[in-house]
């Protein structure tokens, strides 16, 4: 079983699910990115990386997965999109795309997901509705929102 295997199915089991994961080009350094099912309104904190961090450690062990240094975080507020049910989830919020094709003249693109629709990503830009097959979807994370307050 791979190591993305072995997340996703390990993950759930802990309250989590797996928002991405790298390994450095060397393989030495683990960075798994962990979300709660109900996203960015319950958060991920800092226990909870622990709690994951110590149990995936000795999974690791078990599992014979040889590195050096296993970093586990949120995913942050420019969350990756890498699943059909990612897209669905954050219906309505504003996305950075990189396409494996150009498509509209241009690779990048900042859309708002309207939603999924069998194995394709529906989207606004510029106004007008597109679907794009996901499988062309190269790379995609929110676009977060920032909220600014003046000081009283």
């Amino acid at each position: 079983m791979n190591i993305g295997d072995l997340l996703e199915t390990t993950l759930p089991g802990l309250g989590f699910e797996l928002a991405d994961w790298e390994m450095s080009p060397r393989g030495r350094t683990i960075r798994v990115f962990i979300d709660t099912p109900e996203g960015a309104a319950a958060g991920v904190t800092v226990e909870d990386c622990a709690a994951v961090s110590h149990h995936l450690t000795r999974l690791f062990a078990v599992e014979n997965i040889d590195y050096d240094r296993l970093e586990v975080s949120s995913p942050g507020l420019d969350r990756p999109l890498r699943k059909l049910t990612d897209f669905a989830r954050f219906i309505g919020s504003e996305a950075q795309l990189v396409l494996r094709e150009p498509m509209e003249g241009s690779r990048k693109m900042k859309v708002l997901l309207c939603g999924v629709e069998d194995d394709r990503v529906l989207v606004e830009h510029a106004g007008a509705a597109l679907a794009i097959e996901h499988h062309q979807i190269e790379r995609a994370r929110l676009v977060p929102k920032l909220e600014w307050r003046k000081a009283k």
